[in-house]
C-alpha cells in the first residue's frame, strides 16, 4: 500500500507513493532502473514543480537530493560537470564569488540540474540566451534498457533533445555539462517602469531587449482590461565598488488559514505593490538575488496560499493576438480570484532546445490562485479556451489539471517524443495528458 507522501510546490495533488528510492551514488542507479516494474519509476529533485509531473502516485520516486557532487570545472571556458542533484544555489555559492553566473535561471535558486534540464526551465532573459537546455553540451543519461548512454549534439543528439524538456521521463541523469556564464559581479544594474496598457508593455519588451539581458513585468490581475504593471529590466553590474552581502530570509513555519488571502487582501496588495514601485521608478543597484529571486527571500512561500494549496497557470499565445490576454485578464478580474503573482514576459524566437520545450515566439503570463474548490478550477477551464483557441500553451512544469485536449492542442508533435520514454518510467502528469491517446 502506497505510504509515502510527496507534494510538489503547488501542494496539489497529494500523492503517496509506493517507494521513494534514496540513492547516494550513481552507480546505484542501474540496480533500481533494472529490478523496477515497467513505468513503476520517476526521477525526483526538490519538488519545485508546481503540479504533478514531479509525481508518480501509487508507484515509486528515485529522489536525487543525495546525487549532489560537482565533478569538474574548466575556468577557461566556463564549462561544469555535476550530477543531477546539485541544485542552482548550490552553484552560484560556489561559483558566483569567482565570477561565473548561470547561463539562464528561473524564478527560484532551489531547483536541480536535473529538473532545470527536464523542464527546460526559461527565465528573465529568453529572448536573447533561450532555455536552460540550450546551454546543456552533454549528459550522461541511464537507461533501463540501454545502461549509460552518453548525449551530445553528434552522438545520441535526438536522445539529448528528448530528454531537455522531457519531464524526466526518458531516464536518470547522471551527469551534465553545462556552461557557466563570467558576470562582473553580484549586482545587477536595474531599471522599473510603470506601464498602462499591453502596447505599452510590448513596447518596453522591444526597446529593451538589444539593450538589456533581461526583462519581466509583473502584472495587476485586477485591472482587467486596463492593464497596469511594472516593467523590471537589468543587467550584470560589478556593484561600483560596493561590498556584497548574502541574505537569508525568514521561513513561514505552517500554512496561513484560507481568510488571510482573499479578493480584498489580494487587491489591497496588488494596489499598494503598484504604487511603490511607481514612486522607485528609475535606475537602481541591487543585489542579484533580489533580482532574480525575490520569493526565494520567503522560505516555502508556498504555504502562504494555505492547505489547500494553489494552482499557478502560465501560459503563452501569440503577440498578434492582444484580445485574446485582454479577455484572459478580464475574465481573471471578474472572477475575483486574482493573483499576488503575476508575471509577464516576452519569449524571444530562439530555436526550441527540446523536443517538448514549452517557450515559443509570443507573450507568456504566469498567475497563481490559491484553491478555492470547484469554482477555481471552472475558472482555470475558462482560462483553457482562451488559450487554446489562441494557439497558445501551457507549461507542464506548472500544470496541475490541464486536459488531453489542451496538453495536445499546446504540443501538438508530442507523440514522436513517445519512442523516448525509458520503459520503467512514467508520472501523474504523463499518465493524465495523454490518457485516451
Amino acid at each position: 500500500m502506497p505510504i509515502n507522501q510527496t507534494l510538489s510546490w503547488g501542494r496539489y495533488p497529494k500523492a503517496s507513493h509506493f517507494r521513494v528510492h534514496k540513492p547516494a551514488w550513481n552507480d546505484q542507479l542501474p540496480d533500481i532502473l533494472e529490478a523496477a516494474a515497467p513505468g513503476s519509476l520517476l526521477p525526483y529533485g526538490l519538488g519545485r514543480s508546481y503540479g504533478d509531473s514531479c509525481l508518480n502516485a501509487g508507484r515509486e520516486l528515485i529522489d536525487c537530493r543525495r546525487l549532489n557532487r560537482i565533478l569538474g570545472f574548466d575556468e577557461s571556458t566556463g564549462m561544469l560537470r555535476c550530477e543531477c542533484g546539485v541544485s542552482l544555489s548550490d552553484i552560484i555559492d560556489l561559483f558566483l564569488p569567482r565570477g561565473w553566473f548561470l547561463p539562464v535561471t528561473p524564478g527560484t535558486r532551489f531547483v536541480t540540474v536535473g529538473g532545470a534540464i527536464a523542464n527546460d526551465v526559461h527565465g528573465k532573459n529568453q529572448h536573447c540566451a533561450g532555455t536552460f537546455g540550450a546551454h546543456v553540451f552533454q549528459i550522461g543519461l541511464h537507461r533501463s534498457n540501454d545502461g549509460l548512454v552518453i548525449c551530445n549534439s553528434e552522438d545520441n543528439s535526438d536522445l539529448l533533445r528528448a530528454t531537455i524538456g522531457g519531464l524526466g521521463l526518458t531516464g536518470v541523469i547522471a551527469w551534465a555539462d553545462i556552461r557557466l556564464k563570467r558576470v562582473a559581479g553580484p549586482w545587477i544594474d536595474a531599471e522599473s517602469i510603470p506601464f498602462r496598457s499591453l502596447n505599452a508593455f510590448l513596447d518596453l519588451s522591444h526597446e529593451s531587449k538589444d539593450r538589456f539581458e533581461y526583462t519581466v513585468a509583473w502584472l495587476d490581475c485586477f485591472s482587467g482590461k486596463k492593464t497596469r504593471g511594472i516593467f523590471f529590466r537589468g543587467k550584470h553590474s560589478a556593484g561600483h565598488g560596493r561590498k556584497f552581502h548574502p541574505k537569508r530570509g525568514p521561513t513561514l513555519p505552517f500554512a496561513l488559514p484560507s481568510w488571510m488571502l482573499n479578493p480584498y487582501s489580494a487587491k489591497v496588495f496588488n494596489a499598494c505593490y503598484y504604487r511603490i514601485h511607481s514612486a522607485r521608478k528609475g535606475a537602481a543597484l541591487i543585489p542579484y538575488d533580489y533580482f532574480f529571486y525575490p520569493l526565494d527571500s520567503i522560505r516555502q512561500w508556498n504555504l502562504l496560499y494555505g492547505r489547500q494549496g494553489f494552482l499557478q497557470y502560465q501560459c503563452v499565445m501569440p503577440e498578434a493576438n492582444l484580445e485574446a490576454f485582454e479577455e484572459l485578464l478580464e475574465r481573471i478580474a471578474r472572477s475575483g480570484m486574482g493573483s499576488f503573482l503575476g508575471v509577464l514576459k516576452q519569449f524571444g524566437s530562439a530555436p526550441p532546445a527540446g523536443m517538448l520545450s514549452f517557450p515559443r515566439p509570443g507573450i507568456t503570463i504566469a498567475l497563481d490562485f490559491a484553491i478555492r474548490g470547484e469554482r477555481t478550477f471552472q475558472l482555470m477551464q475558462s482560462l483553457d479556451e482562451i488559450v487554446r483557441e489562441s494557439g497558445g500553451a501551457l507549461y507542464p512544469a506548472k500544470d496541475a489539471r490541464m486536459s488531453s485536449h489542451l496538453f495536445e492542442a499546446s504540443f501538438p508533435h508530442w507523440r514522436s517524443f513517445v519512442p523516448y520514454i525509458d520503459p520503467k518510467i512514467s508520472s501523474s502528469f504523463w499518465r493524465r495528458v495523454t490518457a485516451g491517446q
